[in-house]
């Protein structure tokens, strides 16, 4: 910028010569400040001096400002020649005497006064310690911490003393923090002793109290423990360029690692930040960009097992300017706008000042937001303008120069104004011509404004030069305006006329009061209401009436009370009744329109311990939002478990109960339609019944889109989304909407569970970020999440609704059940149950394992499987060693605690060797470590007792059968029936053998399969010495048998081809319980018959059988496993190596049956069997599963 000195005469000359044709035009040489004051603080007694240095067009006047009133100069305080003040000796007592406070220079020369910025001259102080460090016992290998705190100006350094010398900062398990805490990690013996922290200032020192220190010795054992953070972050606020620490220690075993990182998932500035000691996260020269919430987690190496803690960083930042006023020119009576935009921590607020002195709104100055309107510019509003931005970190000017430009053609002003009143909103005015140039004049601009109250708006109507008069018809009732008249020419305007002052006719009152209901006793109401505004009043109220009756009765009574009334007190009512109430007001015009009928029920009366009506109080807060505020009677000896609000909008449902504690006495009641009546009632309660009510009435005021419908509601937030944090919080995040360019959008959040009942639980909250983290919410549970924008008094309707859950919490127990079973020398398996609690979300199990030496060498090794597994191997185990075993449950959220050890002993090969498998060492959960598993004596002498009681009974068995087999040989053959032992394992029903029993006369009960069989026209020779086999037609020659390789045949197919009749043949196989051969035939086979085979099912005996870990499950009682047991089950065929020796006689129908048991899942599992077969019989064989 140029100085004066340099281009004031070139200035002159061109702009002479330029203007010439319009006097009053002058050069304008900028007048700035090169130096301003800046913040000072001092010490009592030293000397300050406040810079202030300014350029321009001399001369240039500096004086001084503190506080906004002028300093007064002494020997003690002076400006200097270069306008800076100088304070020889600070004083710092208490009142008038002391010099802090904030100062200002103006400078001034002929043109205008500029203002600098703000300068803040503060006493340096030290106060006594918030926190003293505090004693503590600590086990050796732990961490220490202390901590003090205390308020110093300029913040105090802080060092640390032990037994009264200074503490040695060169180890680095030891870290004294800059905001008064001190880690040691590690302890040893030697740290123990007395700490206390010293705090410095460049006046003075404190001491704090000492603390001890005491270190335990530590144990030999180590367990387990789960990371935890002793000392988590703290939410910080501070200011631009200054250095931030944010704590983090963490404790656990083993010892867990620190990580930091940001919510949002920005990347942490690694310029500006480094870690110190163990943890602690250190940000300096702190910008905007590094506010946000940041995260502390410790996590065990290894493992998923984590802690987290969070803090919120708040930068605040001092005004800057985004927008500047530019310098106008303009001609008399024409407009002028400066705009001016400035941002900030917190938001600034803008002001505007002229010539130094701060600028109020008026008829023709207004101040929209940040913007400055100048209308019908006079002579006088030539100045420099400045616009300050100010907020708690700092203020900031930035000027702009008006000139004004004169014509000597202007007509003068209009004369002779007087006003008349019409009505209640229409005034005459009416005026003469001017008396100088009236020929020219083109337009009259009238304006006017209301003459009571602050920062008025002025409305103007133009109209044409062919009247003088005009009616004013869009007045209020019952006000004061003020008027003026200006004149209008092609050059420019006129002054303005003198201020005429008239006042309106009073009208009817436009609405009705606010009543309140409240009951003292079960026979009265008290009626109370609050005064009509005075824009709804339209004049003074004279009288109010009062009607009321029973909501049973159309019976109406009136009464009429004074205008100065505010209370009326209806006595002698009904108990526990509900009446209607309603008010009118009047003026001397007349009646208003009356108020839509209140209920009040009055109180019961047997009611003597029931609760008062509180004293309720509502306030519109906007034009979608009431608060309600209550006090309980001070009197009131009932006790108060707490309160239930109610409210409806006029004519609609209500709304309720909303469940309030005792201790609330305050409600906001969010989401009401603007320009709406609503009645709120509330109530105290307790555990005998419900208390007295109190009803009363408010109206929300209207939103700028309603009144006006010029201005639309700007839409919802777009693109709302939500995730889950953890298992009490969500975060969401929405788009803001590109209508307007508005600096200050602030943004409410609907929040509710899905299903909510109680309206209560509807939360609601503030900000004005575009996004938010929704804590305090219960795990697991949906919730839906609604927003909306408010601007410049504008609120936008709710955006769609978003639902999102919760994520579950963490496992709070371990798993349970835990046991390990050896199944090979070299393999074993664990199994367990999910840990207790039904809302335990399990996604993954990780099981540490590691035998005696790793584990003091604290080697674990590591597997993890699925939450819907419950089983796994461990496989490569070494013999001879006992194996430690513990199993911890995870989610997505983190790690739960692991189960107790459980040991599993591995023998050596020798002594598993001469121990015949299977040998299962079970564990169960157990908390000794010595317990070995083995077979005891006890468990080897029930094993040989009931080995040799099964032996018995199959001994005794085949002595009756031989003895039976004896018996029948001198008898007559006849048909048998299967003993049920051979139906129990050919899956024949016991109902199927009571039949065969009833159509079969004399079968044997417990016939076996040694025992010939003769059917009609068949023998059999089962007496061992011979196969012949002989039907009706004679012997049947049978070929050699031979192996044939079948697959199971459809069951359907089968039952359709067998015949219907009452007997088959059945050829058994020598093996009993395994294969059953039956022969179907009508009439004799003849040797071309062909054979008809059918091998429904076979079970190969019993294995030990185990999948990969990988797919253990749980398998109940026994302990083996199988994920894929369906697909890898093996079945071996059952031959036949001696030709067939016994026949029996079996039902049709039991065959039938035998079919439809035995055969399962053929088709999905179709199995190929050997069998000896003779070429001549057509037989079908049918396997039995042994359950």
């Amino acid at each position: 910028m140029p100085a004066a000195s340099r281009c004031m005469a070139l200035l002159r000359a061109l702009l002479g010569a330029l203007l010439l044709p319009m006097p009053g035009v002058w050069c304008f040489s900028e007048l700035f400040f090169v130096r301003e004051p800046q913040d000072v603080t001092a010490s009592r007694k030293d000397a300050v001096v406040l810079d202030c240095q300014a350029r321009g067009e001399a001369p240039i006047t500096v004086t001084w400002l503190k506080n906004g009133g002028k300093v007064s100069e002494n020997e003690r305080i002076y400006t200097l020649s270069n306008g800076s003040l100088y304070i020889s000796e600070v004083e710092g007592r208490k009142g008038e005497q002391s010099d802090e406070g904030f100062y200002q220079c103006l400078a001034l020369n002929k043109y205008g006064a500029i203002l600098s910025q703000k300068s803040h001259l503060t006493l340096a102080t030290i106060s006594a310690f918030e926190v003293q460090p505090l004693s503590t016992e600590v086990q050796e290998g732990g961490v220490a911490r202390f901590t003090c705190k205390i308020a110093a100006n300029p913040p105090a350094v802080v060092t640390w003393e032990v037994n009264r010398t200074t503490l040695p900062l060169s180890m680095d398990r030891i870290t004294a923090l800059p905001t008064g805490v001190l880690q040691i990690y590690g302890v040893e013996q030697k740290d123990a002793g007395n700490y206390r922290c010293v705090a410095t200032t460049i006046t003075s020192r404190r001491k704090s109290a000492e603390a001890t220190l005491n270190v335990i010795p530590a144990s030999d054992l180590k367990p387990f423990h789960k990371p935890a953070i002793i000392a988590g972050p703290q939410n910080v606020t501070a200011s631009l360029h200054q250095t931030v620490i944010l704590e983090c220690v963490a404790t656990g075993n083993p010892k867990p690692i620190i990580s930091w990182s940001r919510l949002d998932h920005k990347s942490i500035d690694v310029f500006n930040t480094r870690v110190l000691g163990n943890g602690n996260l250190m940000i300096s020269d702190v910008k905007v960009q590094h506010a946000g919430v940041y995260v502390c987690r410790a996590t065990i190496p290894g493992t998923r097992n984590f802690t987290v803690a969070m803090a919120t960083l708040t930068v605040l930042a001092p005004p800057s300017f985004v927008e500047w006023p530019e310098s106008l020119t303009r001609p008399r009576a024409g407009t002028a706008r400066f705009a001016c935009q400035a941002e900030g921590i917190p938001a600034p607020k803008i002001s505007w000042l002229k010539n130094g002195r701060r600028i109020h709104s008026n008829g023709r100055i207004k101040m929209y937001n940040s913007k400055l309107v100048i209308n019908q510019i006079i002579p006088e509003d030539d100045a420099i303008y400045q616009c300050m931005a100010e907020n708690s970190q700092g203020s900031v000017l930035s000027r702009a120069r008006l000139t004004v430009v004169m014509s000597e053609d202007r007509p003068s002003a209009p004369y002779n104004v007087h006003a008349e009143t019409m009505s209640s909103s229409a005034i005459l005015l009416a005026w003469e011509r001017p008396l100088y140039n009236s020929d020219k004049v083109i337009a009259y601009s009238v304006h006017y404004m209301k003459a009571e109250g602050l920062n008025n708006e002025e409305y103007q109507v133009v109209i044409g030069n062919d009247t003088t008069h005009y009616i004013i018809d869009d007045l209020e009732p019952a006000s004061n305006y003020t008027f003026y008249i200006v004149a209008y020419m092609p050059l420019g305007a006129s002054q303005m006329s003198d201020h005429v002052t008239q006042h309106t006719l009073e009208d009817v009152p436009l609405r009705a009061p606010e009543i309140s209901l409240t009951s003292r006793s079960p026979t009265d109401i008290l009626i109370s209401w609050l005064p009509i505004p005075a824009k709804y009043r339209r004049g003074q109220v004279v009288l109010y009436r009062l009607s009321f009756r029973l909501s049973t009765d159309s019976k109406i009574q009136v009464l009429e009370l004074p205008g100065t009334s505010d209370e009326y007190l209806l006595e002698g009512l009904r108990p526990d009744s509900v009446y209607l109430v309603r008010i009118t007001a009047a003026t001397r015009i007349g009646w208003g329109e009356a108020s839509l009928w209140t209920s009040h029920r009055t109180p019961k009366a047997t009611s003597v311990k029931a609760p008062k009506s509180p004293e309720l109080r509502l306030e519109p807060i906007n034009c979608t939002t009431i608060t309600v505020q209550w006090q309980q009677d001070s009197d009131d000896t009932a006790a108060i478990q707490g309160y239930k609000l109610y409210y409806k909008e006029e004519g609609q449902q209500e709304n309720g109960p909303i469940l309030l504690d005792a201790s609330d006495l305050e409600y906001t009641v969010s989401g009401l339609d603007p320009r709406r009546k609503y009645h709120v009632r509330l109530l105290a309660y307790n555990n005998m019944e419900e208390g007295y009510q109190a009803d009363q009435t408010v109206s929300t005021p209207g939103c700028v889109s309603v009144r006006d419908r010029m201005v639309p509601p700007p839409p919802p937030p777009h693109h709302l989304y939500a995730k889950a944090n953890t298992s009490s919080s969500i975060y969401l995040h929405w788009g803001k909407p590109a209508f307007t360019s508005a600096q200050v959008i602030n943004y409410t959040i609907r929040c509710n569970p899905v299903g909510l009942q109680n309206a209560s639980l509807v939360l609601y909250l503030q900000t004005s970020e575009t996004h938010m983290l929704v804590q305090g919410l219960e795990p697991k549970t949906m919730y839906e999440f609604a927003v909306r924008l408010h601007v410049d008094q504008l609120s936008s309707p709710w955006s769609p609704v978003v639902y999102h859950t919760t994520l579950p919490e963490a496992p709070s127990g371990p798993p349970v059940g835990v046991k390990v079973t050896l199944i090979e020398d070299d393999t074993a398996l664990v199994s367990w149950k999910p840990p207790d609690g039904p809302e335990t979300v399990v996604t993954r199990y990780t099981i540490l394992y590691a035998s005696r030496k790793s584990w003091i060498a604290g080697e674990w090794q590591v597997l993890h499987r699925e939450g819907a597994m419950t089983m796994a191997l461990l496989e490569n185990l070494v013999a001879g060693n006992v194996y430690l075993v513990k199993i911890a449950a995870s989610n997505e959220v983190g790690e739960g605690p692991f189960s107790n050890v459980v040991e599993l002993a591995v023998l050596p090969k020798e002594t598993s060797e001469s121990n015949q498998r299977p040998k299962r060492l079970d564990s169960g959960d157990s908390t000794a470590y010595s317990d070995y598993y083995h077979l005891d004596q006890k468990s080897m002498t029930g094993i040989v007792v009931g080995v040799c009681i099964a032996l018995t009974c199959i001994l005794i068995c085949i002595l009756i059968l031989i003895y039976r087999s004896k018996a029948r040989k001198t008898s007559a053959p006849k048909p048998v029936q299967q003993s049920t032992d051979q139906l129990s394992h050919t899956n024949i029903s016991l109902a199927s053998a009571n039949e065969v029993e009833k159509s079969i006369d004399g079968i044997a009960e417990n016939a076996e399969s040694l025992l010939p069989m003769i059917v009609g026209n068949s023998f059999i020779d089962a007496k061992g010495g011979s196969d012949l086999i002989i039907n009706s037609y004679g012997p049947v020659t049978k070929a050699n048998c031979k192996k044939r390789w079948l697959f199971f045949q459809d069951t359907k197919k089968m039952k359709t081809e067998e015949p219907q009749r009452r007997f088959v043949q059945a050829v058994c196989l020598y093996q009993p319980g395994t294969t059953v051969l039956i022969s179907e035939d009508d009439s004799p086979s003849s040797p071309g018959q062909q054979s008809n085979f059918q091998v429904p099912f076979s079970i190969a005996a019993d294995t030990e059988h185990s999948a990969n870990s990988e797919g253990s499950h749980e398998t109940g009682d026994s302990g083996r496993f199988s994920h894929e047991s369906n697909d890898e089950l093996h079945l071996s065929s059952v031959t036949s190596a001696t030709p067939c020796a016994t026949s029996h006689f079996v039902s049709s129908d039991l065959g039938k049956n035998v079919m439809n048991s035995t055969i399962s899942d053929s088709k999905e599992s179709p199995l190929l069997f050997a069998t000896d077969q003779p070429a001549t019989s057509p037989l079908q064989i049918h396997s039995a599963v042994q359950n």
